[in-house]
């Protein structure tokens, strides 16, 4: 299997770091992977402070796996001992196929205590502390309030599948959090958009291109598609944002 081969060689080309602990999160350790469509999301925990010659030796790490399939998916995120407590910390980020820096968000701390897999090492609990669960219901909501609200404006963006994707998922997502406390896939938020008003055929058409066999679409069905879910999200978020206290 593929995945299973890009991870074996990941790990093994890690091994010189001696990483104290490698995760996965998101779908892949959730149960919802998709190969070819999802990404493989990890966190590693190396030893000692990223140093020059690090990020170096990591990027290494990562340029040495492009010839393997699926290796422009993988996304791993570097921690140290002391770096893991703070939620807006950005850390060291091989994503997209470059170096960059990002935090390790609520959520995806909530995912790795809640359903992580071990690839290497000791347990996230070892390692990380806990996130409370008004700690993670006030950053999806906030995130739904700065990012993704102010994004329905922008018109253009919606033209694009992954947009339309992510911002009716994460909608459905952040619902779920901030009401109840806990996370759901991808899947469970395809199932659950309906009943919260979202229109139909969107959804249907995130389930086809994420599950099944989609052929590309038509320009007059890209416009319908982005008008209805703007016309969704931007009402949704905004009694998210009201409701929540």
């Amino acid at each position: 299997m593929p995945t299973e081969s890009l991870l074996e060689r990941f790990l093994q080309d890690l091994m010189p770091l001696r990483p104290r602990a490698v995760w996965a999160h998101g779908s892949l350790a959730g149960g919802d992977y998709q190969e070819g469509r999802s990404d493989l999301d990890l966190i590693a925990v190396l030893p000692h402070s990223v140093t020059p010659s690090v990020v170096w030796k990591v990027a290494a790490v990562h340029a040495r796996l492009r010839a393997q399939p699926l290796a422009a998916q993988l996304h791993c995120t570097y921690l140290t001992p002391d770096t893991v407590d703070d939620p807006a910390r950005r850390h060291l980020t091989w994503a997209h196929e470059q170096l960059f820096k990002r935090p390790v968000t609520p959520v995806t701390r909530r995912e790795l205590h809640t359903f992580g897999t071990v690839l290497h090492g000791c347990v996230p609990a070892g390692l990380l502390p806990p996130v409370p669960d008004r700690e993670l219901g006030d950053f999806v909501v906030r995130d739904q309030r700065d990012f993704w609200r102010p994004a329905v404006d922008n018109a253009p963006l919606w033209s694009q599948d992954v947009w339309v994707d992510l911002g009716m998922v994460t909608l459905a997502r952040a619902t779920v959090t901030a009401r109840d406390g806990r996370l759901i896939s991808k899947r469970e938020a395809l199932d659950l958009l309906p009943g919260l008003g979202a229109p139909v055929e969107v959804v249907e058409d995130i389930r086809r291109r994420r599950y099944g066999d989609s052929a590309p679409p038509t320009d007059e069905w890209t416009a319908r598609r982005a008008r209805l879910t703007r016309d969704y999200l931007g009402a949704a978020i905004d009694a998210l944002t009201e409701s929540y206290a």
